[in-house]
């Protein structure tokens, strides 16, 4: 006797069989898409990261930090040694060229002008005698003329007595007070031309005479705080590349994003060293002047030193080599390759490509180099994130610091 199963247990579900078939293409597909995967990415190096060659402009800078100072400075003392007995000027005083500035006892002085006349009187009454008398009056005739003289150079310190304002400024320093001694020197004092040098980042050309007070300058300081100028000490490699007229940006330590443009003004000839370091000191012209400026203050110089423009470039940190060999490790279809390439200028982040290379080719990063931005006006493709301005491969994050080339 047979047994005569439900017509739903003798046939699987047309829905379970469909799963099945569904399952089983799924893990076929996984597996192939796994296989294809692992083989692409054995020939793909792990962790390379590239940057494309484009076109731009590539600049080169130097460095140093510096100090702001007067372009017009001035040290007065006294031509006439003797007490201070007034002073007429304090620090932050404005003066006018010639102004008086303080006095010393001139009682002396005047004793010495007193004797000078006397003795020359004598003279020219013993020449009147010698030609009435018709003898020679040859020696008579020298006898006033230094007589003469001499009267000059009392009145010469009668005047000493009196310090007067070489050139017209703000007095920045008063060094002495009534009742201390101060020396004589030959004049009242100098200036300083603006376009005098530095040496080590300090202002040269102002010369002064030394004087009795406790200070080594001139007995009052003045400087022209219109015009006020950059000096810096720029290290010696650096220093060759620079001349007079080269672009500049000042950017103040102490104000908040204050920047000023400027050009190179001079370049000391002598180098100063310290510590067995070379320096060459360079003054630098400011433009305008941002607010809150003054003498003394710090800074930060960056002079252009060489621009080129609507070039090929690539960043720096992807070159390696010196002096006239370079090359670069450029990603192809194929893999990886050595190229060597022939550099122009090089930038501070990119370097100029002359030969070697074409807009386009990507060339890869050693490891632990940034796509740091360039500032040679490479674009940024890609949407890549990150600060980097090169564009990326394979959506590389850059890193926002610079590869550069030392120069800064």
């Amino acid at each position: 006797m047979r047994v005569r199963l439900p017509a739903v247990l003798r046939r699987p579900p047309v829905a379970v069989n469909a799963v099945l078939v569904l399952l089983l293409a799924g893990g076929g597909c996984w597996a192939w898409l796994s296989v294809r995967g692992d083989s692409a990415q054995a020939g793909r190096p792990t962790g390379t990261r590239t940057v494309s060659v484009s076109r731009g402009t590539v600049t080169a800078t130097v460095t140093a930090d510096g100090s702001v100072r007067s372009a017009s400075t001035a040290s007065a003392s006294f031509a006439t040694a003797g007490t201070v007995t007034a002073i007429s000027v304090r620090v932050g005083d404005v003066v006018k060229k010639g102004q008086l500035l303080a006095t010393v006892d001139p009682a002396a002085a005047q004793r010495d002008l007193d004797v000078a006349k006397a003795n020359l009187t004598a003279a020219r009454d013993a020449l009147d005698r010698a030609e009435e008398g018709g003898s020679d009056t040859s020696s008579a005739e020298n006898s006033v003329a230094q007589a003469e003289l001499a009267v000059d150079e009392a009145q010469a310190g009668v005047s000493g007595t009196r310090l007067t304002a070489p050139m017209a400024g703000t007095v920045v320093a008063v060094n002495g007070t009534v009742g201390s001694s101060a020396g004589g020197s030959a004049g009242n004092g100098s200036a300083a031309g603006a376009n005098g040098g530095s040496s080590g980042g300090q202002q040269g050309g102002s010369t002064s005479s030394s004087s009795g007070s406790t200070s080594s300058g001139g007995f009052v300081e003045l400087a022209d705080l219109t015009k006020l100028q950059v000096t810096a000490g720029f290290a010696e490699a650096d220093a060759t590349k620079l001349k007079d007229g080269q672009a500049a940006t000042i950017t103040w330590n102490a104000l908040q994003s204050a920047q000023a443009a400027g050009a190179v003004v001079a370049v000391d000839p002598q180098a100063t060293t310290t510590n067995n370091v070379v320096t060459y000191g360079v003054t630098v012209s400011v433009t305008t002047l941002p607010a809150g400026a003054k003498p003394g203050q710090t800074v930060r110089v960056s002079v252009i030193t060489g621009t080129a423009k609507d070039v090929l470039l690539v960043n720096s940190a992807a070159v390696s080599g010196t002096g006239d060999r370079h090359t670069v490790t450029v990603l192809t279809e194929t893999g990886q390759e050595s190229r060597r390439v022939t550099v122009g200028l090089a930038g501070d982040q990119a370097y100029e490509v002359t030969a070697g290379l074409t807009e386009g080719d990507r060339v890869v990063l050693p490891q632990g180099a940034s796509t740091g931005s360039t500032g040679g006006g490479l674009p940024a493709r890609g949407g890549l994130p990150g600060g980097g301005g090169f564009p990326g491969g394979g959506g590389l994050t850059g890193g926002g610091a610079r590869g550069g080339n030392g120069t800064r």
